[in-house]
Protein backbone atom coordinates (compact mmCIF):
# COMPACT_ATOMS: atom_id res chain seq x y z
CA UNK A 1 0.00 0.00 0.00
CA UNK A 2 1.24 3.82 -0.78
CA UNK A 3 -0.18 6.82 0.28
CA UNK A 4 0.15 9.43 -2.01
CA UNK A 5 -0.87 12.34 -0.56
CA UNK A 6 -2.40 13.11 3.26
CA UNK A 7 -3.56 15.39 5.09
CA UNK A 8 -5.20 15.68 8.73
CA UNK A 9 -7.30 18.08 10.53
CA UNK A 10 -7.96 20.04 6.87
CA UNK A 11 -10.58 23.14 7.60
CA UNK A 12 -12.55 24.72 5.17
CA UNK A 13 -15.33 27.17 5.65
CA UNK A 14 -18.97 27.18 5.15
CA UNK A 15 -19.27 27.13 1.31
CA UNK A 16 -16.54 25.07 0.69
CA UNK A 17 -17.48 22.03 -2.15
CA UNK A 18 -15.15 19.73 -4.11
CA UNK A 19 -16.05 18.09 -7.26
CA UNK A 20 -13.35 16.00 -8.66
CA UNK A 21 -13.88 13.67 -11.90
CA UNK A 22 -10.10 13.25 -12.96
CA UNK A 23 -8.35 10.33 -11.35
CA UNK A 24 -5.16 8.52 -11.27
CA UNK A 25 -5.84 5.37 -10.50
CA UNK A 26 -5.55 6.01 -6.47
CA UNK A 27 -8.15 5.56 -3.89
CA UNK A 28 -9.34 8.40 -1.16
CA UNK A 29 -10.26 7.92 1.57
CA UNK A 30 -11.84 10.52 4.03
CA UNK A 31 -12.58 11.05 8.07
CA UNK A 32 -15.33 13.58 9.20
CA UNK A 33 -14.49 15.58 12.30
CA UNK A 34 -17.63 17.82 11.44
CA UNK A 35 -20.96 18.42 9.59
CA UNK A 36 -20.82 17.72 5.49
CA UNK A 37 -22.74 16.81 2.51
CA UNK A 38 -21.94 14.38 -0.13
CA UNK A 39 -23.36 13.77 -3.46
CA UNK A 40 -24.17 10.28 -3.84
CA UNK A 41 -26.22 8.22 -6.91
CA UNK A 42 -27.89 11.80 -7.69
CA UNK A 43 -28.56 12.42 -3.83
CA UNK A 44 -28.28 14.28 -1.36
CA UNK A 45 -26.17 12.70 2.11
CA UNK A 46 -25.67 14.28 5.32
CA UNK A 47 -22.07 12.95 7.16
CA UNK A 48 -21.45 13.69 10.62
CA UNK A 49 -18.27 13.43 12.59
CA UNK A 50 -16.82 9.78 12.64
CA UNK A 51 -18.33 9.24 9.51
CA UNK A 52 -15.81 7.71 6.60
CA UNK A 53 -15.96 7.30 2.81
CA UNK A 54 -13.82 5.27 0.46
CA UNK A 55 -13.73 6.57 -2.99
CA UNK A 56 -12.68 4.32 -5.29
CA UNK A 57 -10.65 5.09 -8.49
CA UNK A 58 -13.40 5.76 -11.16
CA UNK A 59 -15.88 7.59 -8.64
CA UNK A 60 -16.63 11.14 -9.28
CA UNK A 61 -16.24 12.71 -5.91
CA UNK A 62 -18.54 15.46 -5.04
CA UNK A 63 -19.25 16.73 -1.19
CA UNK A 64 -18.40 20.20 0.65
CA UNK A 65 -19.73 21.88 3.93
CA UNK A 66 -22.97 21.59 5.20
CA UNK A 67 -23.60 25.55 7.06
CA UNK A 68 -20.39 25.27 9.17
CA UNK A 69 -16.66 24.44 9.23
CA UNK A 70 -15.78 21.18 7.32
CA UNK A 71 -13.38 19.35 9.03
CA UNK A 72 -11.92 15.77 8.10
CA UNK A 73 -8.68 13.88 7.26
CA UNK A 74 -7.87 12.87 4.18
CA UNK A 75 -5.39 10.14 2.26
CA UNK A 76 -5.57 9.56 -0.84
CA UNK A 77 -3.56 6.00 -1.61
CA UNK A 78 -2.51 3.04 -4.16
CA UNK A 79 -2.75 -0.63 -3.57
CA UNK A 80 0.65 -1.08 -5.03
CA UNK A 81 -0.18 -4.83 -6.55
CA UNK A 82 -2.30 -5.34 -2.80
CA UNK A 83 -5.36 -4.99 -5.07
CA UNK A 84 -6.11 -8.94 -4.00
CA UNK A 85 -6.24 -7.45 -0.06
CA UNK A 86 -7.99 -4.19 -1.09
CA UNK A 87 -10.87 -6.94 -2.63
CA UNK A 88 -10.87 -9.30 0.00
CA UNK A 89 -12.10 -6.81 2.45
CA UNK A 90 -15.31 -6.18 0.24
CA UNK A 91 -15.28 -2.50 1.28
CA UNK A 92 -18.47 -0.28 0.46
CA UNK A 93 -16.80 2.28 -1.74
CA UNK A 94 -18.30 5.26 -2.27
CA UNK A 95 -20.81 5.15 0.53
CA UNK A 96 -20.86 6.84 3.94
CA UNK A 97 -20.20 4.88 6.78
CA UNK A 98 -21.46 6.13 9.87
CA UNK A 99 -20.20 5.92 13.47
CA UNK A 100 -17.04 4.19 13.14
CA UNK A 101 -14.44 3.56 15.48
CA UNK A 102 -13.34 7.51 15.61
CA UNK A 103 -10.52 7.68 18.00
CA UNK A 104 -8.97 4.89 16.55
CA UNK A 105 -9.31 5.52 12.52
CA UNK A 106 -8.05 9.47 13.64
CA UNK A 107 -4.78 8.59 15.50
CA UNK A 108 -4.39 5.52 12.86
CA UNK A 109 -4.91 8.60 10.23
CA UNK A 110 -1.75 10.87 12.31
CA UNK A 111 0.60 7.91 12.41
CA UNK A 112 0.52 7.34 8.35
CA UNK A 113 1.02 10.78 8.35
CA UNK A 114 3.81 11.13 10.18
CA UNK A 115 5.31 8.18 8.26
CA UNK A 116 4.71 9.68 5.14
CA UNK A 117 6.60 13.05 5.94
CA UNK A 118 9.42 10.92 7.89
CA UNK A 119 12.46 9.56 6.68
CA UNK A 120 13.29 6.69 8.46
CA UNK A 121 14.42 3.43 6.59
CA UNK A 122 11.37 1.53 7.77
CA UNK A 123 8.72 4.34 6.32
CA UNK A 124 7.27 2.10 3.51
CA UNK A 125 6.73 -0.81 5.67
CA UNK A 126 5.11 1.08 8.56
CA UNK A 127 3.06 3.01 5.60
CA UNK A 128 1.96 -0.29 4.06
CA UNK A 129 1.13 -1.99 7.85
CA UNK A 130 -1.18 1.34 9.10
CA UNK A 131 -3.04 1.59 5.70
CA UNK A 132 -3.96 -2.15 6.22
CA UNK A 133 -4.49 -2.04 9.60
CA UNK A 134 -6.94 1.23 9.03
CA UNK A 135 -8.99 -0.48 5.63
CA UNK A 136 -9.41 -3.41 8.00
CA UNK A 137 -10.74 -1.45 10.80
CA UNK A 138 -12.89 0.73 8.44
CA UNK A 139 -14.46 -2.46 7.41
CA UNK A 140 -15.08 -3.72 10.79
CA UNK A 141 -17.26 -0.78 11.56
CA UNK A 142 -19.59 -2.03 8.67
CA UNK A 143 -22.55 -3.89 10.28
CA UNK A 144 -22.93 -7.37 8.98
CA UNK A 145 -25.44 -8.15 6.62
CA UNK A 146 -28.81 -8.50 8.78
CA UNK A 147 -27.35 -6.54 11.56
CA UNK A 148 -29.06 -3.90 13.68
CA UNK A 149 -28.18 -0.41 12.68
CA UNK A 150 -25.50 1.01 14.51
CA UNK A 151 -27.50 4.34 15.11
CA UNK A 152 -30.50 2.85 15.87
CA UNK A 153 -29.13 0.67 18.94
CA UNK A 154 -29.06 2.08 22.15
CA UNK A 155 -26.17 0.52 23.02
CA UNK A 156 -24.15 0.59 20.72
CA UNK A 157 -21.99 3.99 22.07
CA UNK A 158 -21.42 2.31 25.41
CA UNK A 159 -20.21 -1.27 22.93
CA UNK A 160 -17.86 0.88 20.97
CA UNK A 161 -16.38 2.43 24.01
CA UNK A 162 -15.91 -1.13 25.69
CA UNK A 163 -14.18 -1.89 22.11
CA UNK A 164 -11.60 0.91 22.31
CA UNK A 165 -10.80 -0.27 25.90
CA UNK A 166 -9.94 -3.84 24.43
CA UNK A 167 -7.73 -2.43 21.99
CA UNK A 168 -6.18 0.07 24.18
CA UNK A 169 -5.83 -2.41 26.96
CA UNK A 170 -5.19 -5.66 25.14
CA UNK A 171 -3.01 -6.69 28.18
CA UNK A 172 -5.89 -6.82 30.66
CA UNK A 173 -7.41 -9.57 31.68
CA UNK A 174 -10.69 -9.56 29.92
CA UNK A 175 -13.38 -12.29 29.13
CA UNK A 176 -17.00 -12.50 28.21
CA UNK A 177 -18.05 -12.20 31.72
CA UNK A 178 -16.07 -8.98 32.60
CA UNK A 179 -16.85 -7.30 28.96
CA UNK A 180 -20.48 -8.17 29.86
CA UNK A 181 -20.21 -6.70 33.40
CA UNK A 182 -18.23 -3.51 31.61
CA UNK A 183 -21.33 -2.78 29.84
CA UNK A 184 -23.77 -3.81 32.52
CA UNK A 185 -25.17 -6.63 29.93
CA UNK A 186 -26.03 -10.51 31.02
CA UNK A 187 -23.70 -12.74 29.18
CA UNK A 188 -25.62 -13.92 26.27
CA UNK A 189 -27.13 -10.53 25.79
CA UNK A 190 -23.79 -9.26 25.61
CA UNK A 191 -22.34 -11.28 22.88
CA UNK A 192 -25.56 -11.69 20.60
CA UNK A 193 -25.76 -7.40 20.57
CA UNK A 194 -22.31 -6.88 20.30
CA UNK A 195 -21.64 -9.88 17.47
CA UNK A 196 -24.93 -8.22 15.37
CA UNK A 197 -23.30 -4.96 15.68
CA UNK A 198 -19.80 -5.15 14.53
CA UNK A 199 -19.98 -8.48 12.78
CA UNK A 200 -17.55 -10.26 14.78
CA UNK A 201 -17.73 -12.45 18.07
CA UNK A 202 -16.41 -10.58 21.77
CA UNK A 203 -14.11 -13.51 21.74
CA UNK A 204 -12.59 -12.81 18.37
CA UNK A 205 -12.25 -9.16 18.49
CA UNK A 206 -10.15 -10.01 21.86
CA UNK A 207 -7.90 -11.78 20.55
CA UNK A 208 -7.73 -9.67 17.75
CA UNK A 209 -6.53 -6.81 19.92
CA UNK A 210 -4.01 -8.66 20.97
CA UNK A 211 -2.54 -9.43 17.78
CA UNK A 212 -2.73 -6.09 16.90
CA UNK A 213 -0.44 -5.08 19.71
CA UNK A 214 1.53 -7.72 19.60
CA UNK A 215 2.46 -7.26 15.76
CA UNK A 216 3.42 -3.27 17.12
CA UNK A 217 5.81 -4.44 19.97
CA UNK A 218 7.50 -6.69 17.27
CA UNK A 219 8.30 -4.69 15.01
CA UNK A 220 8.82 -1.31 16.85
CA UNK A 221 10.70 -2.85 20.22
CA UNK A 222 13.46 -5.40 20.80
CA UNK A 223 11.18 -7.09 23.61
CA UNK A 224 11.74 -10.76 23.88
CA UNK A 225 8.70 -13.19 22.35
CA UNK A 226 7.70 -13.87 26.31
CA UNK A 227 7.85 -10.16 27.55
CA UNK A 228 5.74 -9.60 24.07
CA UNK A 229 3.14 -12.32 25.47
CA UNK A 230 3.16 -10.83 29.09
CA UNK A 231 2.73 -7.27 27.71
CA UNK A 232 -0.46 -8.45 25.52
CA UNK A 233 -2.34 -10.37 28.34
CA UNK A 234 -1.13 -14.14 27.97
CA UNK A 235 -0.75 -16.07 30.65
CA UNK A 236 2.57 -18.11 29.03
CA UNK A 237 4.69 -17.82 25.84
CA UNK A 238 3.54 -20.82 24.00
CA UNK A 239 -0.23 -19.97 23.91
CA UNK A 240 0.55 -16.40 22.71
CA UNK A 241 2.95 -17.76 19.61
CA UNK A 242 0.22 -20.93 18.49
CA UNK A 243 -2.90 -17.98 18.82
CA UNK A 244 -0.76 -15.53 16.86
CA UNK A 245 0.14 -18.01 14.35
CA UNK A 246 -3.44 -18.90 13.58
CA UNK A 247 -4.18 -15.29 13.01
CA UNK A 248 -1.32 -14.78 11.59
CA UNK A 249 -0.12 -17.49 9.58
CA UNK A 250 3.38 -17.06 10.80
CA UNK A 251 5.27 -17.35 14.50
CA UNK A 252 6.15 -14.31 16.01
CA UNK A 253 9.37 -14.72 15.38
CA UNK A 254 9.44 -15.20 11.51
CA UNK A 255 7.01 -12.25 11.17
CA UNK A 256 9.52 -10.19 12.81
CA UNK A 257 12.30 -10.92 10.81
CA UNK A 258 10.18 -10.20 8.20
CA UNK A 259 9.09 -6.55 9.19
Amino acid sequence: MIINSVGVNSVHGNGYSVEREEFDGEYMLIFMKSGGVFQIDGKTEKAENDSVIIYDRTAVQKYGADGGLFIYDWICFSTDGDADFVDSLELPFNRLIHYVDGEFIGSTIRNAASEFYSTGQRRAKMIDALMKTLLIRVNGCVPARGAVQQNADPHYSVLVELREKLYRNPQRKWNVDSMAADVNMSRSYFQHIYSELFGVSCISDLISSKIEKAKELLTETSCTISQVAAMCGYDNAEHFMRQFKKNVGVTPTAFRKKS
